[in-house]
Parts: structure tokens; sequence; C-alpha cells
């Protein structure tokens, strides 16, 4: 990261979590200076694109390939009835640049593929897991290992969300998790404030990777269960054998 100096704006925008003892303004003057990915704009891109926006993140990068539908609009809070039919990485820019206008925004109107991922996602310090299939996901997971970047994998389905943070060398990846991919559901069912609630906790992920304030998820699978409102954490042993981080490649 480029160290950017804070402006007195800044001390007064932040001021409350300045505040914060192991944050403080070396901390906000780190995530000032960081660049985030958010792949993917739906439930969980934009609540994750809205608090690294507040929190002052200097740099978001916003990938998503498609546009606003009706049915998006009870979870896709950057998302309003005036925006159906604009592509989501436009309505979510236009939002975030009100919400805050000191961050730089960078909006791709493009699908993540293996043969562009590493070139959209080189250069961040965190990449955000928005997305709704787990063949972009499995892509994501791969590019970062290599890449050296901390993935912070987020799902949801139904009244549960699920939370790991993946740093390189460091913790299982995805695919030590999942194995293969599962089999995709085009129309999951989803109540709205399931996704804030795990992309608000993929925020708080990222805060700490970026100012080193904390402990991540480390090793551990966080899953949330809103129905029962229980909160579960699974540890996840890494697969020698996986194909992307194991040591029996």
């Amino acid at each position: 990261m480029i160290n950017i100096e804070l402006t007195a704006q800044d001390l007064e925008r932040y001021d409350r979590q300045i505040r914060l003892p192991n944050l403080g303004v070396e901390g906000q003057r780190k995530l000032k200076s960081a660049t985030v990915i958010v792949a993917g704009l739906g439930g969980l891109g934009c609540i994750s694109s809205i608090y690294l926006a507040v929190a002052g993140v200097g740099r978001l990068i916003l990938i998503d390939k498609e546009k606003v539908e009706l049915s998006n609009l009870n979870r896709q809070i950057l998302h309003w009835d005036k925006d159906i039919g604009r592509y989501k990485v436009d309505s979510a820019m236009e939002k975030l640049n009100q919400i805050n206008p000191t961050v730089e925004l960078c909006g791709l109107i493009k699908e993540i593929n293996e043969e562009n991922v590493k070139e959209l996602i080189r250069g961040s310090n965190v990449v955000m897991d928005g997305m709704d299939n787990f063949r972009t996901r499995f892509i994501l997971n791969k590019a970062c290992h290599e890449l050296g970047i901390p993935f912070i994998h987020a799902a949801i389905y139904g009244l549960e969300g699920r939370l790991m943070t993946i740093i390189p060398g460091k913790t299982p990846c995805l695919q030590c998790l999942i194995p293969t991919p599962p089999r995709e559901v085009k129309l999951l069912p989803v109540l709205g404030a399931i996704p804030a609630v795990t992309a608000g906790l993929q925020v708080v992920e990222a805060v700490k990777i970026i100012t080193g304030m904390g402990e991540t998820t480390g090793s551990n699978l966080v899953i949330i269960d809103g129905e029962f409102m229980k909160f579960d954490i699974i540890k996840v042993a890494r697969n020698e054998s996986c194909p992307i981080c194991g040591i029996k490649k």
C-alpha cells in the first residue's frame, strides 16, 4: 500500500472509528491507502461496498456484469426502482459516490473468468466474495492464492449465511472447504437481512486485515443461522492434496 496522509476532513469523518484503540490514525491511514475488490454487486456486494466506503477504504473496484431486476430489490440495497434495467455497476457507483465522495471508485462491467481474473484483482489488498455461484468463487480462490491476496468468502441461502477468511499460505482455501463445486441453484431463496449481516462481517474481516488489528476467522468457517439465531464456528483443516493450496499438489 502507498502511504497516503489523512486530511482534516478525514479525521472528522472517521472520528468514531479512529477512537478505536487498535485502529487509530495509523489504521485509518492504512484504510485510505488500500484497494479492495468487490466481486459481485448483489445482496452481499451492495452491503460490503457501502461499509467499505464509509470505513474510508481509499479505492474500491466494483465488478459485475449484470443489470438490475425487480426481484433484486429485497436485498440489493444500492439498487432502487429507478435503476431497473441499468448495469449494477453504474447504479452502485452513483449511490456510493453520494455516500462517500472521497473514495475512489472503479466500476468494471465484466464477467470474471479464468482468462481475466488475475488482471482484474492484481494489486489489490483484499478480494470480497459477493458472487452468487461457486464456479466464479473457485476461480477467485485460485487466483487469490497464486497472487497472495486475502479472499473473504461469503455465501447465503435462505436464513443462513457463511463466512470464511482465506489468507494464502496461512489458512485452508475455499477448495479445502468445498472440494468440488456444489450444484448451483439459479434462484436462491433469501431474506434480505441475511446477506446484510454476512457482508457486514466480511467488512469487519477486511478492516482487520488491512489495519492489522484483531484476528480474522483463521481456519474457521462461521455459520450464521438466522432462523434460530445461532452462530456456529467450524474448524476447517487444510487438505494436503488440495489442487490449489495443498502440500501434495
